[in-house]
């Protein structure tokens, strides 16, 4: 419902209900100036967003023009020029575009701010100001009429007469002030109907236009844009007819990618690792290397792929000759040594794979390296699990632990790559390694004979605790509970050969005596298993997977120096238990024939169930008691290992033995018994008092069992 008439008479009357009336219109024109106020900052908020918006699309429309497509190959097809040249087409509408946005935006000031500021201002300003006045009159007519109501009627007709003109007078001003406040009022109120709407109508028509324009643009771009699709649509129906033949040459690279390889100026070229000698030791540098077996010369571009920029000046050479490296004789796999006529020395490379690696050497026909033929003697740079070797690893292990147990950062913080070189040639040398009593002298650092004793290890042929057990190692680790853990790792450990067996308890030892003062070298089970895990624990081949495992070596090494004294001093539970599962399953089976997996390992006289299971219990237990009893050291460095307490004179069980004796103690029959069971399951049956022999397995299994003989 609308606002009620203000009447012109009313004002002479000056009622209560003129006084609403009044009021009401006065509240309408205050909420008509807020929002005329909120609108003019909206639409100057407006006005700054078309601005950036405009901006960005101008900045957007220059980025379209300024690139240019480059099409595979030397040559463009019609509907390849036009996808090329539809960037500019499309920068071209947007500026046009923008262009009139700006002068829809320099109109929008004038047509929409300017008018509602002047209405603002001019209207409803004037109207308040006739407000003030008003009110200001009101109080003063107000005021006047009472005092001269108050005149008391004994004063002088004269002076009565006087105050009466003087309160019409006054009564007279504020009626024509009413009259004039009431006018402006209705005024306002009826203007604000054109004046405020016709600038918003002003500025949607500066709008249309802008549309209107860009409608104009579109019709414009319309043949260009049909042209266009149709080369995109003819562009990718030729991507797809293509697409089948570059997938299937994709796969041919991917079988075989030495067999699809382009023709190529080079007769071998790709990546290689060039050991270059630096100030403070050696370093490996990437290298883009070619060569051309005519002119024998080899060049060799330092590049890094990862920062795509050369490192270096280009290096030309010319071949002298070229040898395959010793795998034991560095550290690095993949590598060959190359001669050159115009450059001293020898220059180590090392190819990205072995086959790459023969690929090169065929292309520089490469010789392999010449070997000292005297087994006897152990030449320079190698490492085995000898006297030699366990002479090392004592006397490393000596002076760690009387000179630097409480050295702070112990394993982890290296020596000097010369140095520890140095050390280890003097320690291999065969001449003064048999010297067992000889100490490492003072002179040597304790961080280089630390580097010595890892570089020792990371030498021998394969890891300390073998390729072959790699696997089991780490899925013991993997296991749920740390007591599965333990008693796996445990039973791995006895399935090593039994020299790996005692350098692992000899260094497992050390370590646990490092452990423990952990608080003086800061050495941890936990940081010692960061260092010696992928030593002792290496896979076979680098990979990814191989590389996410790394963790689970560690917790193996932890779990070897937690458990030492349990590991390598006591028989596993597996072991135990095989045994005594074989025991009842051959009691299961005494009513039947012998199978063919029973008869090769020991053959019998057949007795009476209850006698041979008696007889077989008693030489069960008295083996395995002195398996549990005996000493690990006594074990492994005993010369007259213990035997079983079994009467082989016995008519009831005879055995058959093999032509050659045995000299396998307890623990290793034992041990003999363990492995064959885990290999072959259960399809095997074993006989306490049998004579386990290498030749005797490599006869019967078809297998010989080095690991354990």
């Amino acid at each position: 419902m609308g606002l009620p008439a203000l009447e012109f008479s009313d004002c002479c009357l000056d009622s209560p209900q003129f006084r609403d009336t009044l009021k009401s219109h006065e509240a309408e024109l205050d909420k008509t100036n807020k929002f005329i106020k909120e609108l003019i900052k909206d639409g100057k908020t407006l006005i700054s967003a078309l601005k950036n918006l405009s901006s960005a699309k101008r900045k957007f429309a220059d980025s379209l023009n300024e690139f240019k497509f480059q099409c595979i190959g030397d040559a463009e097809t019609d509907d390849e020029m036009c996808i090329a040249r539809s960037l500019q087409e499309f920068a071209t509408v947007l500026r046009n575009l923008e262009d009139e946005r700006i002068r829809m935006i320099e109109n929008a000031s004038e047509v929409l701010i300017t008018p509602l500021e002047k209405f603002r201002k001019e209207q409803i300003g004037a109207a308040k100001d006739a407000k003030k006045k008003y009110d200001k009159e009101t109080e003063k007519y107000c005021g006047v009429l009472e005092k001269h109501l108050n005149l008391s009627s004994k004063k002088k007709e004269a002076h009565l007469h006087e105050a009466d003109s003087q309160v019409d007078l006054v009564r007279q001003h504020f009626y024509e002030v009413s009259l004039e406040y009431v006018f402006k009022v209705q005024e306002v109120q009826e203007r604000k109907m054109f004046e405020f709407v016709e600038p918003l109508l002003a500025f949607l028509q500066g709008l249309f236009t802008f549309y209107h324009h860009g409608y104009e643009l579109a019709k414009d771009f319309s043949d260009f844009k049909t042209e266009l699709t149709i080369s995109i649509q003819n562009t990718r129906n030729r991507f797809e007819g293509t697409r089948s033949e570059v997938e299937s040459l994709m796969k041919k690279m991917k079988e075989n990618p030495y067999e699809h390889k382009t023709i190529s100026p080079y007769t071998m070229e790709g990546y290689l690792y060039v050991q270059e000698k630096r100030h403070f030791g050696t370093s490996w540098v990437k290298h883009y290397c070619t060569y051309q077996r005519e002119s024998k010369r080899i060049t060799m571009v330092p590049f890094d792929q990862k920062s795509g920029g050369k490192g270096g000046e280009d290096e030309s050479v010319i071949l002298k000759s070229c040898t395959r490296r010793k795998t034991d004789s560095i550290e690095k796999r993949f590598c060959f040594d190359v001669e050159a006529i115009d450059k001293p020395g020898i220059i180590t490379m090392q190819a990205l794979s072995e086959e790459d690696r023969r690929l090169w050497m065929e292309a520089m026909d490469g010789q392999e390296p010449v070997y000292n033929s005297n087994k006897d003697i152990q030449s320079e740079g190698t490492a085995q699990l000898d006297t030699i070797g366990f002479s090392i690893i004592r006397k490393c292990i000596h002076a760690v632990e009387t000179r630097g147990i409480n050295e702070q950062g112990l394993y982890r913080i290296v020596g000097v790559n010369s140095r520890v070189q140095k050390l280890l040639s003097v320690l291999m040398d065969p001449k003064t390694a048999s010297e067992t009593e000889v100490d490492i002298c003072a002179e040597w650092e304790i961080k280089t004979i630390t580097s010595a004793l890892k570089t020792y290890l990371r030498m021998l042929p394969g890891p300390l605790m073998m390729y072959q057990f790699q696997r089991s190692f780490i899925k013991a680790a993997k296991l749920e509970n740390q007591e599965s853990r333990v008693s796996e790792i445990h039973a791995l450990v006895h399935r090593l050969p039994e020299k790996n067996r005692q350098m692992l308890q000899l260094l497992m030892n050390h370590l646990a005596n490092v452990a423990n003062n952990h608080k003086q070298n800061l050495m941890t089970v936990a940081n010692l298993g960061v260092v010696f895990g992928p030593t002792l624990l290496r896979p076979q081949e680098e990979t990814v997977a191989a590389i996410m495992d790394i963790k689970f070596q560690n917790i193996v090494i932890e779990i070897l120096i937690e458990n030492h004294e349990k590991i390598f001093n006591t028989v596993p539970d597996a072991l135990l238990t095989n045994t005594q599962q074989g025991s009842s399953w051959k009691k299961s089976n005494d009513s039947k024939p012998p199978s063919c997996s029973e008869r090769p390992l020991t053959l019998f006289h057949t007795v009476q169930a209850t006698e041979k299971q008696e007889q077989r219990n008693s030489l069960i237990n008295s083996s395995l008691e002195s398996v549990v009893s005996s000493n690990a050291n006594s074990i492994l460095n005993s010369n007259s290992p213990l035997q079983p307490s079994v009467n082989s004179s016995d008519p009831e069980l005879e055995v058959m033995k093999p032509t050659r004796p045995s000299s396998l103690s307890p623990y290793r029959k034992a041990k003999a018994l363990y492995a064959c069971k885990a290999e072959h399951d259960s399809e095997l049956s074993f006989t306490a008092g049998t004579v386990f022999d290498n030749e005797f397995f490599t006869l019967t299994l078809g297998k010989s069992l080095d690991p354990i003989a």
